[in-house]
C-alpha cells in the first residue's frame, strides 16, 4: 500500500469522473472509481480526503462497488499498534472491464428504448391514434 493520500484529482481524472457521471454512474460511484484507479490501494481516509467526498458519500458509494463486484476490501492493523484496523480499498476489476460493463449496459438500455419506440410506431399504424 503506498503512504498517505493521493493528491485531489487531477483535470484528466475529472473529465473521466465527468464521462462516467454522463453514461449515467452516479457522481460520488464516478469519483469513487476514478480515484481508485488513479490512486490504487486506499483507505477510507485518503478517499475522502484525495476525491473530495465525506465518508457518508463513500460509504453509499462502496455499496455500488461492492454490489458490481469492482471492489475488494481488507483490514490491515494500525500503524501505532493500538485501535481498530484500518480498512483499505482497491478496484477488484480493472476499469477496461469497469467501462466495458457500463458500455453493455448502455446497450441493452438503448435496444430496449428503440423495441418501445418501434411498438409505438406499431400501435400508431394500426390503430385510431394517427389520423
Amino acid at each position: 500500500m503506498r503512504e498517505g493520500p493521493a493528491e485531489a484529482l487531477g483535470d484528466d481524472s475529472h473529465e473521466f469522473a465527468d464521462l462516467l457521471h454522463s453514461l449515467g454512474v452516479q457522481r460520488n460511484v464516478a469519483k469513487l472509481v476514478t480515484y481508485l484507479a488513479v490512486a490504487g490501494e486506499s483507505t477510507s481516509r485518503d478517499i475522502e480526503r484525495g476525491s473530495g467526498l465525506r465518508q457518508p458519500e463513500v460509504s453509499i458509494a462502496m455499496r455500488t462497488l461492492r454490489s458490481h463486484n469492482w471492489i475488494s476490501e481488507w483490514e490491515v492493523k494500525s500503524t501505532e499498534g493500538k485501535g481498530r484496523p484500518c480498512k483499505v480499498y482497491a478496484l477488484s476489476t480493472p476499469i477496461d472491464e469497469i467501462i466495458k460493463s457500463i458500455e453493455e449496459e448502455r446497450q441493452r438500455e438503448s435496444a430496449s428504448a428503440m423495441e418501445r419506440i418501434q411498438k409505438l410506431r406499431d400501435l400508431a399504424s394500426t390503430s385510431s391514434l394517427v389520423r
